[in-house]
């Protein structure tokens, strides 16, 4: 399932993390990208400056805490520090699936979803669409500052050129509790449905069918 997920970052959080960002260093993306990766990766990624990531992943984690959509799409279980890219006119990012297995320092994990959230206008930069394959042809997904797209791990994807301006977003990659890309796009739409009749009737046998089925579903499917 593809997801835009808007008004992730309101405009205080933005503010503060281009703040955060004025003098921050940025270093050639390759330095994190797989073997395969590193062939197509041309892009810059923020330099590891502990008070500037805790700073930024403070901001991101608390909104990405307090956004329904996003915690109902992904299910998030573990996600990978968050990383902050850049690009710049010329730059890009070729087709690429990303990493399985995440994590370096601390305890490796499988990437189910991908996540982008953009920290800039789109009419700030030209180019720079996130490009995802599908078998029904190529999504160009390019948001506004502060909404989030989460898309499954396993897809082929590209960033296009960047031709004029300033391509800034910050990445993290989650594993889910249910691991199965279709189950969870079904669990959304199902939890969708639960949310809108617990809020309209509350008391009906309908509700008690489709939240109970909600919940044993995601019993049945997630691994923890």
């Amino acid at each position: 399932m593809l997801l835009a997920v808007p008004g992730v970052l309101n405009a205080a959080q933005l503010d503060k993390i281009r703040e955060s960002l004025a003098d921050a260093r940025f270093v050639d993306g390759r330095l994190t990208a797989g073997r395969a990766a590193a062939r197509v990766k041309n892009n810059e990624e923020l330099e590891p400056d502990p008070r500037i990531h805790q700073r930024i992943t403070r901001i991101a984690m608390s909104a990405l805490g307090h956004n329904a959509d996003f915690r109902n799409a992904a299910l998030p279980h573990r996600m990978a520090d968050f990383i902050v890219a850049r690009y710049q006119p010329g730059m890009t990012y070729g087709d690429h699936v990303d990493d399985p297995i995440m994590g370096n320092a601390g305890p490796r994990f499988r990437s189910d979803v991908s996540m982008t959230l953009f920290l800039n206008p789109p009419d700030s930069y030209d180019g720079g669409e996130l490009v995802i394959r599908s078998a029904f042809g190529d999504r160009h997904v390019k948001l506004a500052a502060g909404d989030a797209v989460v898309y499954p791990s396993s897809s082929v994807h590209q960033v296009a050129p960047v031709t004029r301006g300033e391509r800034l977003v910050i990445l993290t990659w989650i594993q889910s509790y249910v691991r199965d890309a279709a189950r969870r796009e079904l669990l959304f739409e199902l939890n969708r449905a639960r949310e809108h009749l617990l809020s309209k009737e509350p008391d009906a046998d309908t509700t008690k069918h489709v939240d109970r089925s909600y919940a044993n579903l995601l019993r049945m499917w997630a691994e923890v």
